[in-house]
């Protein structure tokens, strides 16, 4: 995790949505009182609403930052993709992983209400409303940026099960309702207690640690990263339901686990101890004392190619010591080894490949050049002019009594074909 992740966040109102701002940075345009109305009677679909029931007004808020502001979206654009204008995603698009850039939730307001006196109404609310409901909820923001996970070195946010909890305080909160006279009811504010069917994956490894795979301590990010992916077609997926599926257990229903990412990572950290987990491709690659730990292991007169896989765990052996020595663990090294002895056999097959075809060329040119050749040795012995086999022999590279073999086919074919 950077510094910049792990700094602290304040839940806060941006500037410019606040009356000492003058909600310079907030234009709500809510459509005239007339374009609003619902008509129960009428036959056609597109006919039962008014073009401004389309508009909305939200609520949103910055995970990375803890700011909140509001706004409003065009009534006068089509009603379809209104997530396509919203400055973030809605709750209900998201699963409970890790929460994709720009980080930004959003909460649409409610603004119908209906009775039996008065119908369907709209109610939309001024900026001194809005920034009244971003004060109410600050409490429950500051839940959710504290407790979300952040994971790995960017400090990705990535849900957890008092996160999400928090963000259903948020969403009570600005879920207004309406009295019998129209007037709106805002619910008191709520600190609820994490459910239980709600659970940490990192609990759920602490009470089930057969479960828990050793080489997630060597892993690299991008192995952890996929492991806590699992997805299934059916049943729990992520980190809980991977390990009971290798372990052919089950999990009892009812349960929404959080945090599989963070659940590793803090797994491989608990396991390092005080080295700091480091990819062995970048240790290797672009330090001083990892380039110099290769150069001093390289196989004298080999390469990886012709190494065996005993000789590379010795190798992986010798550069995690060697790391150790740095205070660091390197992750992904017996697999980094092994690619790297994959690519120079794959460069052995590709030269191969070449000689065969090369080879295979300069063989045509050789059966095109012998068949020339002994034409030209027919056409010499048939003129009998007295030269000996030796020299008949040294002009066409054969030996002579090969020459001598070919002089008599030649005479007992003449002699069969003119008795």
């Amino acid at each position: 995790m950077t510094a910049a992740a792990d700094m602290p966040r304040k839940a806060h109102i941006l500037t410019g949505y606040r009356p000492e701002d003058g909600f310079v940075a907030v234009e709500l345009n809510p459509p005239p009182a007339e374009y609003v109305w619902r008509d129960e009677d009428a036959e056609q679909e597109e006919e039962r609403y008014g073009p401004g029931v389309g508009y909305h007004q939200w609520l949103a808020v910055d995970v990375h930052s803890g700011a909140v502001w509001f706004g409003d979206v065009d009534w006068r654009a089509a009603r379809e993709h209104i997530e396509s204008r919203l400055p973030g995603v809605p709750r209900r698009a998201l699963g409970d992983g890790t929460l994709p850039e720009p980080g930004i939730l959003v909460h649409l307001l409610t603004h119908l209400s209906h009775d039996e006196e008065r119908g369907y109404s709209w109610r939309f609310f001024t900026a001194k409303e809005l920034h009244a409901l971003a004060s109410r909820v600050l409490p429950s923001v500051q839940r959710l940026v504290s407790s979300l996970h952040r994971v790995g070195p960017a400090g990705e946010p990535e849900w957890s099960a008092e996160a999400a909890t928090a963000w259903d305080d948020i969403e009570q909160a600005a879920t207004c309702a309406f009295d019998p006279s129209g007037a709106v009811v805002w619910p008191r504010p709520r600190i609820s207690p994490v459910p239980a069917w709600r659970v940490e994956v990192g609990a759920f490894l602490a009470s089930n640690p057969d479960l828990c795979d050793p080489a997630w301590g060597t892993a690299t990010d991008a192995e952890l990263d996929a492991y806590a992916d699992y997805r299934p077609d059916s049943g729990y997926g992520g980190v809980p339901g991977r390990t009971c599926s290798t372990a052919d257990r089950q999990i009892a229903g009812g349960f929404t686990f959080y945090g599989d990412r963070a659940a590793l990572y803090a797994w491989r950290a608990e396991a390092c101890g005080d080295c700091t987990p480091t990819e062995a491709r970048t240790w290797l690659e672009t330090t001083e004392a990892g380039r110099g730990t290769w150069e001093a292991a390289k196989p004298p007169g080999a390469t990886l190619a012709d190494v065996p896989d005993c000789v590379l765990a010795a190798l992986a052996e010798r550069f995690q010591n060697a790391a150790h020595e740095e205070g660091l663990v390197l992750t992904g090294l017996p697999a980094y080894l092994r690619q790297l002895r994959a690519d120079e056999r794959a460069g052995v097959d590709q030269q191969l490949a070449f000689e065969g075809e090369e080879v295979e060329r300069l063989e045509g040119v050789l059966r095109d050049f012998r068949a020339a050749r002994n034409r030209t040795v027919t056409r010499v012995l048939a003129w009998a002019d007295g030269r000996s086999d030796e020299e008949i022999a040294r002009l066409a590279s054969l030996s002579h009594d090969c020459v001598r073999d070919w002089r008599a086919r030649l005479t007992d074919e003449q002699d069969t074909v003119f008795p």
